[in-house]
């Protein structure tokens, strides 16, 4: 625990926890700070000014990261005949109907992201109980229910992060690892909160983007000025 302890003191070195810094100099302190032994995922939280809890005011969507995630994405796709063979040839992972419900039911759940063709729905949305919980649930105002199914696929596997507002009104993802140059990963956080941005809801009043911070998986958070993110529309 001492280790662990040093470790994080030295990580917090220099960072002014009370500050409001520049994305690109944010940034920078994170990168310099990521020394584990495996390449760090860069990650956003977004403090929004809404309340979840009421329809009005749900934030969800999906952004298409420019510099891609990092991230080995597993992919699976509910469809039948020749989209099924479009999937397969998209790149997908996992490609099925009922036998893939059934896995599913079954506990085996070998992939990051789900697809489906709306005329699959019948058949997906009794794994509602299964898949929602998890995030996985096919759902057309994200791009997972769609009869572009290999283009779905591509986004998966190139990038595209689904972000959801959770209960405390916060809003997160991965947009990179610590080993993408600086500038790269400026632009998939800027990238992503202007989806979030566009995303804002009619129930949303007063401001909507209220915080940002940075971080990678085992440093510190880094708190941002919205302004140079959202180029002043917070």
């Amino acid at each position: 625990m001492a280790k662990h302890g040093k470790r994080i003191r030295a990580a917090r070195e220099g960072i002014d926890r009370t500050k409001l810094y520049p994305l690109p100099e944010a940034v920078k302190l994170i990168k310099e700070r990521a020394k584990a032994k495996f390449d760090e995922t860069i990650e956003v939280a977004m403090n929004l000014g809404v309340d979840p809890r009421h329809a009005d005011q749900m934030v969800r969507g999906v952004c298409n990261l420019p510099n891609g995630s990092g991230r080995t994405v597993r992919v699976a796709v509910f469809a039948r005949g020749a989209k099924a063979d479009e999937a397969k040839a998209a790149g997908a992972d996992i490609v099925g109907a009922e036998d893939l419900v059934e896995q599913v039911q079954g506990g085996t759940i070998d992939f990051d992201r789900c697809i489906a063709t709306p005329d699959m729905m019948g058949l997906v949305g009794r794994l509602g109980k299964v898949l929602g919980p998890r995030g996985l649930m096919p759902n057309p105002r994200v791009g997972t229910v769609t009869m572009d199914v290999a283009g779905a696929v591509k986004a998966a596997k190139g990038g595209a992060v689904e972000f959801r507002v959770e209960k405390a009104g916060i809003v997160h993802a991965g947009v990179g690892k610590a080993s993408f140059p600086e500038d790269k990963l400026v632009e998939n956080i800027r990238a992503f909160a202007d989806a979030v941005q566009k995303a804002k809801p009619s129930g949303a009043k007063g401001t909507f983007v209220q915080r940002i911070a940075v971080s990678s998986t085992m440093g510190p958070g880094i708190k941002v000025d919205p302004s140079t993110v959202l180029g002043g529309a917070a």
